[in-house]
């Protein structure tokens, strides 16, 4: 009734499966070497592994052995825990023109007639609709403002102009 026993698939048949379907595939044709420099090793020499030479146009790959002067060592690396990267100040944020001022008055003039109605004098129906176009108008006038060219300083390539 286990069918599990009976059947003759054991790691055995799994061994012989897998070398079955190797010598098909060599065969054909698969796993055939890429490269027609390479070395292929002697009966003899079953010890040392088969090395391929470097196609030609294609840069060698460096390791730490080839060069042991192009990564430090952890020996002469400061091992003090407080140790860490700071990075330098930022700029000074620039100055702000007056045409910037006065939009961000605006928006900021908007703002309180919008929450404060009764200051100016105004009721919320007449205040809500007339700090939504105080508002409006400020932000137009920043968007109006912005570059719309390359800074002065800036050379042939600057990478991609939005």
């Amino acid at each position: 009734m286990n069918s599990r026993r009976d059947s003759t698939d054991g790691p055995e048949d799994v061994d012989a499966t897998f070398a079955e379907i190797v010598a098909g595939l060599e065969r054909e044709g698969v796993g055939k070497q890429a490269f027609t420099d390479e070395v292929e090793p002697d009966d003899g020499d079953e010890a040392e592994p088969a090395r391929s030479m470097r196609p030609e146009g294609q840069p060698a790959v460096a390791t730490a052995d080839d060069d042991p002067d192009a990564y430090p060592d952890s020996d002469t690396d400061s091992d003090d825990p407080n140790d860490h990267y700071v990075p330098p100040e930022p700029p000074p944020l620039p100055a702000l023109r007056p045409g910037t001022i006065a939009a961000l008055l605006l928006i900021v003039l908007g703002v309180v007639l919008l929450l404060f109605p009764g200051l100016f004098g105004l009721t919320g129906a007449i205040g809500t609709p007339l700090a939504l176009i105080v508002m409006c108008s400020g932000a137009g006038w920043l968007i109006l403002r912005m570059r719309n060219s390359q800074p002065p300083d800036s050379g042939w390539d600057d990478g991609a102009v939005l």
